[in-house]
């Protein structure tokens, strides 16, 4: 109460003084030219302003686009990222063209036609033509992109039972994820937040015959050419489940059960070869290897050398520790991942040793 009270007083402080300034420059001898009233300098001033902010704009792109190019994603890791690189390329170089366009035009004009003296502006009360023209141009682009976007939506949502996708839950909580996978039956059994304790972290129901053959693992393994059934539950807030490199994202709500499908095609290796990912890993050990110099010199540890690897994270705000929130996820062949998958312990094997 005392600091909204301290606030408050600097707020009516600040009001008092602005008042009372106000009332001294109204107290003023007004000059006999109005010097509210824009002289040609003062336009000419302006409308060159305007070109030379129009100017610094397309630089400033330019700048950005060349030193920072870099650091967009390389190509998709998944069968359906191609169709949103396309819709999302198509989408920006609409908003780039429409963008320049309107801005030169926006700018142009203020300079042409900028403020004169012996110039009287003409004013149009309607102009039928142009309203349609301003009108119907942008409702065709965007509706022609809204199409696009919702039949391509609608068929990397479309999940083909024929397809025989493999069954993994994501699981979100405050900070860490968790990954279920549902065993030979490819079927999670039941699970309920109620259920929790011990190392049932997930909730899964044991009396569910569909659950003794799930296991839940801390690191997420893909088959490449497999496609991936994910469903995703949130134990607390929402999260979201966003996997960049594979061009999926997905909300993980507390209460209710969300699904993204998709194939992985490229595996972790192959994707660590790529020229494009080499040299981001290059440029990255280059500024640790630097930053660990002053390590060493203050007499703490240096860096360890950055390695890629796809990652599981989290894209929403969900708390002090958000920005830890990942998972490491590895794409490789189908044989070393069922190697790998008959070495994780089932639920039922972890609940019988926990009661013993």
């Amino acid at each position: 109460m005392t600091a909204f009270l301290v606030v408050l007083v600097i707020i009516l402080f600040g009001i008092s003084v602005w008042q009372m300034n106000r009332i001294f420059q109204l107290a003023k001898i007004k000059p006999s030219v109005n010097s509210e009233v824009a002289s040609d300098k003062d336009n000419n001033t302006q409308g060159y302003l305007m070109m030379g902010f129009l100017a610094f704009m397309y630089i400033l792109t330019i700048v950005t686009f060349w030193l920072w190019g870099d650091v967009l994603l390389p190509e998709s890791g998944s069968e359906h990222g191609t169709r949103i690189d396309n819709l999302m390329l198509i989408s920006m170089i609409v908003i780039f063209f429409v963008g320049i366009l309107t801005q030169w035009l926006l700018h142009y004009f203020a300079f042409v036609y900028r403020g004169n003296i012996n110039k009287r502006a003409t004013f149009y009360a309607d102009n039928d033509k142009l309203e349609f023209i301003w009108t119907i141009i942008p409702v065709i682009v965007l509706a022609g992109l809204i199409i696009y976007g919702l039949f391509t939506w609608t068929d990397i949502m479309n999940v083909d039972k024929d397809d025989d996708p493999l069954v993994v839950e994501l699981y979100a909580q405050q900070f860490n994820w968790k990954a279920r996978y549902s065993g030979a039956d490819n079927t999670l059994g039941d699970a309920n937040v109620r259920l929790i304790e011990g190392i049932n972290q997930l909730g899964v129901d044991a009396s569910d015959p569909n659950s003794k053959d799930d296991k839940v693992v801390t690191e997420l393994h893909l088959p490449v050419g497999r496609k991936v059934l994910f469903k995703m539950r949130s134990q607390d807030v929402l999260h979201s489940a966003y996997m960049p490199h594979f061009r999926a994202q997905m909300n993980c709500v507390p209460g209710m059960i969300t699904q993204f499908a998709f194939t992985p095609t490229i595996t972790t290796e192959e994707m660590r070869n790529n020229d494009k990912i080499v040299e981001k890993v290059a440029k990255i050990n280059q500024i640790r290897k630097d930053k660990s110099k002053t390590l060493i010199a203050n007499g703490e540890e240096a860096l360890e050398p950055y390695e890629f690897d796809y990652l599981l994270l989290c894209n929403k705000i969900c708390g002090v520790s958000h920005y830890n929130m990942q998972m490491k996820i590895i794409v490789e062949s189908e044989e070393d991942y069922n190697a790998w998958l008959a070495e994780q312990p089932s639920i039922e094997e972890q609940l019988s040793k926990e009661n013993q």
